[in-house]
């Protein structure tokens, strides 16, 4: 497989995608391929519509919005992959960052998932342990991963408390993922200058998602390296 040409293909299917679903695909869009991960981070996404919406500080129906249309599109975007990467996709995350006008997908293949390490990396992994703790409880598990040297991807299990996963059990995924999604980003926005010194770059850009059935999350850090 020739790593190189699927990722650009990859992204540019992605791309297609995205510009038929929201009427505005990104202006960048960068796909990468490590191991049985795939990480896609896209840029300058964001439709007049959204744009007026976010004018009027309608962000939560923008979410909504975007969440209830990537329903249709994650067994597509799995479906590609598959075909062009060879990797079965058994997890899908997703994450928008509004104000940049960014987002990224991450799939995670069924086969073990490798680590490649990096500087401070067990420092990292334990500044996520105290946030986390901060929005719910310790996580039970946190690992980390180099995707390639700007990207680093973060996984947890057996992060949710109790309140959360009867929310989950009783069908209030979009409101949990919403309630989730402002306040974990508001803790990693806080911590984001220890992220910064222990890995000696400047953290550009961060998003994260959940799977509730697994009590798993993912966090994705987009770097960009000191000189």
């Amino acid at each position: 497989m020739d790593k190189l040409k699927v990722q650009k293909e990859l992204g540019s299917f992605v791309g297609r995608l995205l510009r038929e679903q929201f009427g505005r695909g990104p202006e960048t869009i960068f796909a990468t391929i490590s191991g049985s991960v795939v990480t896609i981070y896209f840029t300058k996404f964001l439709s007049p519509l959204e744009k007026t919406l976010l004018q009027k500080e309608e962000s939560l129906y923008v979410q909504k919005t975007r969440d209830l249309l990537m329903e249709t599109l994650i067994d597509e975007i799995s479906e590609h992959i598959h075909l062009s990467a060879g990797i079965q996709v058994n997890e899908f995350y997703y994450d928008w960052n509004l104000e940049k006008q960014s987002g990224m997908f991450v799939a995670i293949g069924n086969e073990a998932m490798g680590r490649e390490s990096y500087p401070a990396q067990s420092e990292v992994e334990k500044e996520v342990k105290r946030l986390t703790k901060e929005a719910e409880k310790q996580p039970d598990v946190v690992f980390s991963s180099l995707i390639n040297n700007r990207t680093i991807l973060i996984i947890r299990e057996g992060l949710l408390i109790n309140i959360e996963k009867e929310l989950n059990r009783l069908g209030f995924q979009e409101t949990l993922k919403l309630a989730k999604r402002n306040l974990e980003r508001r803790l990693i926005e806080e911590h984001k200058s220890a992220f910064e010194k222990q890995l000696n770059a400047q953290l550009i850009d961060f998003f994260v998602d959940w799977n509730f059935d697994r009590d798993k999350s993912t966090i994705l850090f987009i770097l960009k390296p000191k000189e």
